[in-house]
């Protein structure tokens, strides 16, 4: 036969990459277990954790009362807390202990505390103390309890302050007593000091890198189970190169995965409010290597999947560890260093970072020029590494294909002479 020329090749190679394109997109669409990752969890799971979460910030946190001093002083502290709109005053417990009770029943999230000498020791120009209780449980109860806590005991501070004061005769003496050095709270890139704003982006980035590796895992899973040999890679001529495999399979999930990830990215922002400060061109160069280094990745943990079942178990196990390692929960430069090495093998790590920083904080493709580099590295090494493992999976294929042309020619002799 006469050797094909180059062109001949590159055009046998594209129609065998389409062809493999083709075929995965029908198996996706058909497969109702791929289909639900790829479409309707992306879809409506961001819709929910967005409604959850799209009230930011909590409001009249139960808490209770154990007041021993029932003194003007300490009415008048409890009268302008519960008057805060962060916390609600429910019930005032005779001691400490019934207070704890209630913490522990949840009926309330915390307690303040004022002993029998509150005050006079007030009187006596002594420091007191206001205990208070909280639940740690949910940090958000927490900050609104201890906060208003410690506004109102500002505001106490200074009436007592200018009831000892002496020689203040206008009110700008009054002020230079009570707040000698003035500053001013300016929050950034959380104006609003909500939950959401804080936590839904880098969330919906890591949905889209779950989903996208439980459908490829799945969609592995059943190629495995439907192929003749139990291999990832089915016996056909047009599944010969190895570069059209990995390209047509890539080329399936990179064309949902772009629509996907406009919609989580684009519209679940606007549809709740949330801060959208990236642009267009940023968003697009962070998206590409982004969904490229999460199929490569996939694919390649795609490899070691033998049944459906697996990449369910190990996906979902590994999804709250990869939201602490992306650095959005817990400070990156507190990590231990075996830790960060482990969050960097994960496309999600910058993936997160990237965006928070684009999305939350107006940065450019030039200020998180690290995470891009990195998220392109992984794009290369996952391609390469995927390239050979399906290199591999062909010449097993090729392999079990031999061995049973073998078997059948040694047994059709056996079978004619017995006839």
């Amino acid at each position: 036969m006469k050797k094909p020329t180059l062109i001949q090749q590159i055009n046998e190679g594209l129609h065998d990459m389409c062809y493999i394109w083709a075929k995965e997109m029908v198996s996706t669409i058909k497969d109702e277990g791929v289909l639900i990752f790829f479409i309707l969890v992306p879809l409506f799971y961001p819709l929910l954790y967005s409604w959850i979460y799209n009230e930011e910030t909590v409001h009249e946190v139960p808490v209770a009362i154990v007041d021993m001093s029932k003194s003007n002083t300490s009415r008048a502290f409890i009268r302008h807390y519960d008057a805060t709109p962060d916390v609600k005053v429910v019930c005032h417990c005779n001691n400490l202990e019934e207070a704890k009770q209630l913490i522990g029943k949840h009926e309330v999230r915390g307690a303040l505390f004022f002993p029998p000498d509150f005050e006079k020791e007030i009187a006596r120009g002594n420091p007191t103390v206001v205990s208070v209780y909280c639940d740690m449980s949910i940090m958000l109860y927490y900050k609104a309890i201890y906060q208003a806590a410690t506004a109102v005991s500002g505001e106490i501070n200074k009436k007592i302050q200018l009831h000892h004061a002496e020689g203040n005769f206008t009110t700008r003496d009054e002020q230079l007593s009570t707040r000698p050095l003035d500053f001013e709270e300016v929050p950034i890139f959380n104006s609003t000091g909500g939950y959401a704003d804080f936590l839904i982006p880098g969330v919906l980035m890591l949905i889209l890198h779950q989903t996208l590796i439980l459908g490829i895992g799945l969609g592995a899973g059943t190629a495995r189970e439907t192929n003749r040999y139990r291999d990832l890679v089915p016996i056909s001529h047009h599944y010969n190169g190895i570069f059209r495999i990995v390209l047509g399979k890539s080329l399936c999930y990179f064309m949902v995965y772009s629509v996907m990830g406009a919609y989580l990215t684009l519209i679940i922002p606007k549809l709740f409010g949330f801060t959208q400060l990236i642009g267009g061109k940023e968003l697009l160069g962070l998206m590409v290597p982004y969904i490229l280094a999460t199929i490569f990745f996939g694919m390649m943990i795609s490899c070691t999947i033998r049944y459906r079942e697996n990449v369910m178990l190990i996906v979902v196990f590994v999804s709250v560890p990869l939201l602490f390692l992306s650095g959005i929960s817990w400070p990156q430069s507190q990590m231990p260093g075996a830790w960060r090495a482990v969050a960097c093998l994960f496309p999600s790590t910058f993936g997160i970072r990237g965006f928070v920083r684009l999305n939350t904080m107006g940065a450019t493709l030039a200020d998180i020029q690290q995470e891009y580099q990195m998220l392109w590295i992984q794009v290369a090494i996952y391609f390469f590494i995927t390239c050979a493992i399906y290199g591999f999976q062909i010449r097993q294929t090729q392999k079990h294909a031999n061995e049973q042309e073998q078997l059948s020619m040694q047994e059709e002799p056996v079978e004619s002479h017995k006839t």
